[in-house]
């Protein structure tokens, strides 16, 4: 066994020495920004923004010669400039970027949820550059009530008394019932008591709302005679909340809208229903499943329905509550309705799309979010036969591209069971090199050099192949991906 060698003390202070020498050849920040790239640099994105970039690049080159003293060169002028024009372009980069999503899901939450029409999004433009008349009345020269932006749509479109708007769902449903029945009973189905997302679930919501749960039925099956056994001197309020995000099927029964609207009023209580997604059409007659409408729970008796702007209704996130007059006025009057209220905003987008629906014309190609749900498979895998060559030649020999069918998600809680025909360009590990324990990670690297891409694309690695369903992939994003595919050198 060879012994170890240490150095003595006259070869250990050489090498602390030559460390110390080599440090400091590194040059100044002053002398760094002094530099005609940096100088210009500093110009575009303010000098310390530029000073901080120099600063962290300066302190990893030192850390680079700590670790490795004898081995480690010093940088060139043009590298260690290039470096921190890297790090400055990363400091700047906004974080919420735009990608591509080929996920399969159209409604994903992570990545933003709906698409807003091209009015919505002139009309936000318009907000943010001038003045406008938020909570100003025009007629009357004195202050006015924002949610009067969007009111009387909201009531022309649902069949409702009044309306007014929070910035989501949940929200809606908080305030809701806190408004309506804080320090009472609120009874909803054992069967509803829905998580919905991110671990908000319905029991901790009317826990902070002040509302004290009431339990009726069982998991699956519900009965008129349930409630009326459960509700009593303490009973504030019923509560329906649609399967938005999950199906329960076999042996099951619930309990319709008009019964419960009926049974609560005959008690004296209000009837709230949480549609949550929520959709303003007969989404039926465009080829997608049908989904509750807020207009069929309001006939059938309902005081209140909540459901959201930003998933099957193609606009901002925003929660909407509409319903009787003397209900929705009581929720207006809670305090918490102010610190809940929506900016100039998301009430400019959120107006813009309901004159979409409004207008009742060609709604499903104005709406970015429902022109994608109705896609025809046809077209998505046009997409594909576009984008295949261009794909594989990405992925490189090591991987085998083809197209195939699958199935998108509507997504965010919207018709949990239901698909929608699509296709796919799936990239899988070439040859037997597919099922080798390798092929995981070499499928994750895969994944990882397309989120790495200037405007990332993001996929599903599933069934040992990379998925990238092209049903969300407007022809935007199709002329934009295949630009910086094709500049991107061979693999």
């Amino acid at each position: 066994m060879t012994p170890l060698t240490l150095p003595g003390p006259g070869e250990a202070s050489d090498s602390k020495a030559a460390l110390a020498a080599r440090l400091a050849q590194l040059p100044a920040v002053d002398r760094l920004l002094a530099r005609p790239g940096l100088a210009e640099l500093a110009a575009r994105f303010g000098s310390a923004l530029v000073k901080r970039a120099a600063q962290d690049e300066l302190a990893a080159q030192r850390e680079r010669l700590r670790a490795d003293a004898s081995a480690a060169a010093l940088p060139l002028p043009a590298a260690l400039d290039a470096a921190i024009v890297a790090r400055v372009e990363a400091l700047a980069a906004p974080r919420l970027r735009p990608v591509v999503n080929l996920t399969g899901t159209v409604i994903h939450t992570n990545l933003g949820r709906a698409l807003l029409a091209e009015e919505a999004i002139d009309a936000v433009a318009q907000a943010m550059r001038h003045y406008g008349a938020l909570e100003y009345d025009l007629d009357g020269g004195e202050r006015g009530d924002r949610d009067a932006l969007v009111e009387g749509l909201l009531c022309e479109l649902t069949g409702a008394e009044a309306a007014t708007v929070v910035n989501n769902n949940a929200a809606a449903v908080v305030l809701g019932l806190a408004a309506l029945a804080a320090r009472k009973e609120v009874l909803i189905s054992r069967g509803e008591l829905i998580e919905i997302g991110g671990s908000f679930r319905m029991p901790d919501i009317m826990k902070t709302a002040g509302c004290k749960l009431v339990e009726v039925g069982a998991t699956n099956r519900t009965h008129p005679r349930d409630f009326e056994a459960a509700l009593g001197p303490r009973s504030g309020l019923i509560v329906k909340a649609h399967w938005s995000n999950y199906a329960i099927s076999g042996f099951t029964a619930s309990v319709d809208d008009s019964t419960l609207a009926a049974i609560a009023h005959r008690h004296g209580v209000p009837y709230m229903v949480d549609l949550g997604a929520g959709a303003l059409i007969d989404l039926s007659r465009h080829g997608l499943p049908r989904e509750p409408l807020p207009q069929d729970a309001l006939a059938a008796g309902a005081d209140v329905v909540t459901f959201s702007g930003d998933k099957l209704l193609g606009g901002p996130q925003a929660g909407i509550l509409v319903g009787r007059k003397a209900a929705i006025q009581k929720i207006r009057k809670h305090p918490l309705k102010r610190a809940l209220r929506l900016s100039k905003l998301t009430l400019a987008a959120l107006e813009a799309t309901l004159r979409i629906y409004a207008s009742a014309h060609r709604v499903t190609e104005r709406l970015p979010t429902l022109a994608l749900l109705t896609r025809s498979a046809a077209d998505v895998r046009g997409a594909c036969e576009r984008l295949l060559p261009a794909l594989a030649a990405f992925a490189g020999s090591s991987y085998s591209g083809a197209i195939a069918p699958c199935a998108s998600q509507i997504g965010s809680g919207s018709l949990p069971v239901d698909r929608l025909a699509s296709s796919a360009v799936v990239l899988a590990p070439a040859g037997d090199s597919k099922r080798t324990r390798g092929a995981g990670r070499a499928l994750e690297a895969l994944a990882r050099r397309l989120r790495a891409l200037p405007v990332p694309v993001i996929g599903r690695v599933h069934d040992g192949a990379l998925w990238l369903d092209l049903r969300c992939l407007t022809a935007a994003d199709e002329a934009r991906l295949l630009r910086q595919l094709q500049a991107l050198p061979p693999c």
